[in-house]
């Protein structure tokens, strides 16, 4: 069940990096118009700040508080980076022996970023934008 998890995760992290990769460094700025909304750049900034806080806490068996490096949201490469980094993080982990802790901080982790699809896919309809292949296949929107 743990390699299971680590590749629901991977999947996970290869379409939210597909996603960032198939939109223009523009659409990171748009929000969802006349609602209360923060803006794709946003949700990006939240994803990363978990990747790195529940890898931490996986690495270290315990939750250690949220951060995030991420500075500069709104600059796509500067994203980019920042999911490769941690997607080399995550998969750099040992799931074979985790603690009950460690695959809960993982689960949550998984959670995390597949609340964070369903949003993208709300900002992706609501700017008229388009989905990478991956999306369309995993996701069939």
């Amino acid at each position: 069940m743990n390699q299971q998890l680590k590749t629901k995760l991977d999947r996970s992290f290869k379409l939210t990096q597909d996603l960032v990769i198939h939109l223009d460094e523009t659409s990171l700025t748009l929000d969802l118009p006349n609602l209360p909304s923060n803006r794709i750049a946003s949700q990006l900034w939240c994803i990363v700040g978990a990747r790195e806080s529940y890898i931490k806490a996986i690495e270290m068996g315990g939750w250690k508080g949220f951060s995030c490096s991420l500075t500069t949201p709104r600059v796509k490469q500067s994203v980019l980076a920042v999911l490769e980094t941690t997607h080399k993080q995550m998969n750099g982990i040992d799931f074979t022996d985790l603690s009950s802790i460690q695959i809960e901080l993982a689960f949550d982790l998984l959670e995390h970023e597949i609340q964070h699809h369903g949003q993208l896919i709300r900002f992706v309809y609501g700017n008229a934008l388009t989905f990478p292949d991956s999306w369309n296949q995993r996701y069939t929107v």
